[in-house]
This record gives C-alpha cells, sequence and structure tokens, in this order.
C-alpha cells in the first residue's frame, strides 16, 4: 500500500501544483475587480453580504483509512467550528464530501446534513461542478448567508494541515457578521484572519497569494459588470472547490504513505524484536536439556 500510495500521490502533488496559480490569480482579479466596482451601483448574488443567520459548512474527506489521523484531524476541525457557530447563536448545515465523512456525519442526528457526496476517486471538474451548483443553490435562495470550505491543505509530503476558507460571500474587507453586529469569521479562517487592534478583536486578510497590480484607469469593461461578474463566479466556485479536492486527496495519498511506511517499520521492528525473544527462548531451552544430560551422565558415574 505504500508504493501504491507513492504511485499516486505524485500525479495528486502535480496536480496540486499546477492549479495553485489559476486559482491564486482568479481570486486576486475577482478581489481587484469587486473592489473597484464597490461605488459602483453591482447587483451580483454571489457577492452580496448580508447578516449571517445560518453557515454551510462543506467538509471534505477521503474514501478510505489506513491514513493516520487524517480524515479525524478534518472531522474534528468541522465539529470545532460547529460548535463555534452554536456558541454564536448561528444554524448551520453541511454538505458531506468524502466516505469517511458520509459515514460520521449519518450516525450524528443532532447534525443537520444538506446532502451526502461520494468520492470518485481523482477529483474532476465535474464532480466539483455538482458540489458547486449545491453551493450557489443555498447561497442564492438565501437559505445560507454564508459557505465556508473544511478540508486539509496540502504543505508537503509530510506534513498537512486542517483548514477552514471562507467560500462565499466574495467580501472584499473579510467581515460577515450576524444580526447582532459580532463576527463570524472563523479565527484559523484561511483568507481572514482575527488578529488584535488597541486590545480589541478585528478580522484582516492574511495576504498569502502573490499580490497582483491594480486595474488600470484606462481599462473599459465591453459587457456590463455584473454580466462579467456573474460569468466568472460560477469559474471561481468551480475553480475553488476542485482545488480543495486536490488537496485533500494529496494530503490523503501522503498520510497514507507515511502511514504505511511507519507500519512497515514498525513491523520490521517487531519482527527484530520477536527474533530476539525466540533465539533466547531457544538458547534456554538447549542449554537446560544439556545440563540434563550432563547431569544424567555424573549420576550413572
Amino acid at each position: 500500500m505504500k508504493l501504491v500510495a507513492a504511485a499516486k500521490v505524485r500525479r495528486a502533488q502535480e496536480a496540486v501544483i499546477n492549479g495553485r496559480p489559476f486559482t491564486e490569480a482568479l481570486v486576486e482579479l475577482l478581489y481587484t475587480i469587486n473592489e473597484s466596482l464597490q461605488c459602483d451601483d453591482v447587483d451580483c448574488p454571489l457577492t452580496v453580504i448580508r447578516p449571517v443567520k445560518k453557515v454551510a459548512l462543506v467538509v471534505i474527506t477521503g474514501d478510505r483509512g489506513l491514513c493516520g489521523s487524517f480524515n479525524s484531524a478534518v472531522i474534528k476541525k468541522a465539529e470545532s467550528r460547529i460548535s463555534n457557530l452554536k456558541g454564536l447563536g448561528l444554524d448551520y448545515t453541511v454538505i458531506s464530501v468524502g466516505k469517511k465523512s458520509n459515514s460520521y456525519f449519518s450516525r450524528k442526528d443532532d447534525v443537520s446534513v444538506e446532502r451526502f457526496v461520494e468520492g470518485v476517486g481523482f477529483p474532476t471538474a465535474k464532480e466539483a461542478q455538482m458540489i458547486a451548483d449545491d453551493v450557489f443553490s443555498l447561497f442564492v435562495t438565501e437559505e445560507v448567508d454564508k459557505v465556508e470550505l473544511v478540508y486539509t491543505k496540502f504543505v508537503s509530503l509530510v506534513k498537512s494541515d486542517p483548514v477552514i476558507r471562507t467560500l462565499l460571500p466574495l467580501s472584499v474587507r473579510g467581515e460577515v457578521f450576524d444580526v447582532n453586529g459580532n463576527c463570524v469569521d472563523a479565527v484559523e479562517d484561511e483568507l481572514f484572519m482575527l488578529t488584535t487592534k488597541e486590545g480589541k478583536l478585528a478580522v484582516e486578510r492574511d495576504k498569502v497569494r502573490v499580490e497582483g497590480g491594480p486595474i488600470s484607469p484606462l481599462m473599459q469593461f465591453e459587457q456590463d459588470p455584473v454580466q462579467i461578474l456573474d460569468a466568472m463566479m460560477p469559474l471561481y466556485l468551480n475553480s475553488q472547490i476542485l482545488r480543495a479536492l486536490q488537496e485533500s486527496l494529496a494530503s490523503e495519498l501522503a498520510a497514507r504513505m507515511n502511514a504505511m511506511s511507519n507500519a512497515t517499520d514498525n513491523a520490521v521492528e517487531l519482527k527484530k524484536n520477536l527474533s530476539i525473544v525466540y533465539n533466547r527462548e531457544r538458547q534456554a531451552k538447549i542449554t537446560g536439556e544439556i545440563l540434563e544430560i550432563v547431569a544424567g551422565a555424573e549420576a550413572l558415574t
């Protein structure tokens, strides 16, 4: 299983590395356009920021086990966020992706699950689009006011981190509040990190992407800005969800490779220890038999 995971993780790692520049550039462009159009009367449903009453969590896990704490770490992160939302008095719903999360949340009667999505192996744009359609429908119909991704971010072959990432709405300032004016962004949100200013909590955007230059004042939109945003936002949803699926798969395969490597090392160590114990017992038995023979011979003489 270690060799199989090692063969697959190379492909998954390349997909993550090759896909990051496009998704990061697309997000940066959308934020720049959205920020430039704040003064205009632009109505794009996916950029509308309204008081948060309900949050949708897209929880992405693997389909199989034998990968260490990979699946449990994501589920624990989701449970922590659910507890946080309950503490804020907000409603929530879960879109479960992956057999492990499906199995877990199907046994949780106190957790509202919007949909169970089965994994299909290597992530494709078709699978991402299916999840994006559900997210789009929930947000546009105002069934939820905020959408967050809970998945495992691939860092390296030996390190991966479960993270929470705000997907919708596309907020320029990164501040989303409930009806009472309380900030509902997660403390460990990958896009927006809570910090302190003058002893008070504040939200700052963590600039982890390559900064793009501002839009030239000479640039003119041939189409209506609303049409441009409406055309790019589905691409944004699809690319962000596909990236999360790819990073989750790469993290799962890397975790399985490391888990199987550790299992192999433990098995070798166990075999070595058992061999030592066996040889000691065998030597003790042989020594005992020799002593019996010598004692018998001495008794005859």
